[in-house]
């Protein structure tokens, strides 16, 4: 499969520049989820690749070779819309070998290729039905054996399950996962549910404004973010912030804040310890554990205000000072609203940000 590379990827409307000057390489058979928020030109670059933009400046690279002023059939690529575009006067053969019909090739290798796709992507015994008798989630389906059955290297997904409900949603993101490891192929998949981008990503790529933020394993973005911005963005509940001063005492470093004063672990302290000043301290709902025992410097006093029962966990909305703070625990931890709780915090879940630069210290 081709490797993929944008080089310098500039993208203007007018005199607005919507994408700064990107680079990014997509290895081979690699599944690349480009996550951000709406406005963040994740879509933008997946159209640009697609031929559906053209490049104000740089380049695009398939397999080596300078793509961008090459139309989209001439790409080599197969793209599956947010809508989902069916034939509503086809049934689903015949909506998923279109394209095949269209470059006349032979009727028992397009029969032979349907049963193919529809096989992978569950829709054996529908091939018979009009999409008007399929539900949201069929609908995908075909919508994502039509672009199999061009049987091209590279696939390219604009939001496909942006339009499906929670329940299904969660259904074909598992679907998603089953069929790249079983067809294989250069994936590029945008969306801004960082939920999918963690679940289905070989490797993420956090756009912002235009620029891109951060890229790697969805583990390292997760646990090693760049900035504020990624570490934010990126898991759900999301991560807290708190405003904190660095301050050294008896050869250790502490972020103290409005009602914390937390001891930052001996290692990350030597490396921070010519650092000092205002920073954001950021710390994931899941790294805050009840423990009533915590000393004080390794420990955050945290007074509920709402608790959400979601099941096995609870979620709790606390007061710290003057800024909310979100816990993750067990539900059956027993909690009455309005009570005052110590939470250790796990040493490596402790986050520093610079107050300005928002990078990660």
């Amino acid at each position: 499969m081709p490797e993929i590379r944008l080089s310098k990827l500039t993208k203007r409307y007018g005199a607005v520049e919507v994408l700064h000057g990107i680079d990014l390489e997509m290895a081979e058979n690699e599944f690349t989820v480009l996550v951000g928020p709406s406005g963040c030109g994740k879509s933008t670059t997946l159209r640009m690749i697609a031929g559906l933009e053209t490049v104000s400046e740089g380049e695009i690279f398939i397999g080596g070779n300078p793509v961008s002023h090459l139309d989209p059939k001439d790409r080599g690529l197969a793209m599956v819309f947010q809508d989902y575009a069916l034939y509503p006067h086809m049934d689903v053969a015949h909506n998923i070998s279109f394209a095949l019909r269209l470059q006349r090739r032979p009727k028992a290798e397009i029969e032979a290729k349907v049963r193919e796709v529809a096989d992978v992507v569950g829709l054996t015994e529908f091939l018979h039905r009009k999409p008007g008798a399929l539900s949201g989630g069929q609908r995908q389906r075909v919508a994502m054996a039509r672009a199999l059955a061009k049987d091209s290297d590279i696939f390219l997904f604009d939001e496909p399950l942006s339009n499906l409900d929670a329940k299904l949603r969660g259904q074909m993101r598992a679907e998603l996962a089953i069929m790249q490891q079983r067809v294989r192929k250069n994936m590029i998949y945008v969306t801004h549910d960082q939920v999918e981008a963690m679940t289905l990503a070989d490797r993420i790529v956090v756009m912002h404004g235009g620029h891109i933020q951060q890229q790697g394993t969805p583990e390292a973005l997760f646990k090693r973010p760049a900035n504020r911005f990624v570490a934010g963005f990126l898991g759900s509940p999301p991560m807290n912030f708190l405003e904190a001063e660095l301050t050294s005492e008896s050869d250790r470093l502490f972020a103290r804040g409005d009602g914390f004063s937390v001891a930052i672990p001996a290692e990350r302290g030597r490396m921070l310890e010519r650092t000092s000043g205002s920073v954001t301290l950021g710390v994931r709902p899941s790294d805050l554990n009840y423990d009533e025992d915590a000393r004080n410097d390794e420990a955050i006093d945290l007074r509920v205000i709402v608790s959400e029962y979601v099941g096995a966990q609870s979620v709790l909305l606390c007061a710290c000072g003057d800024s909310n703070v979100t816990v993750e625990l067990k539900s059956e931890t027993p909690i009455a609203l309005g009570e005052t709780l110590r939470f250790a915090i796990r040493p490596e879940g402790i986050h520093l940000f610079d107050r300005e630069s928002t990078a990660a210290l």
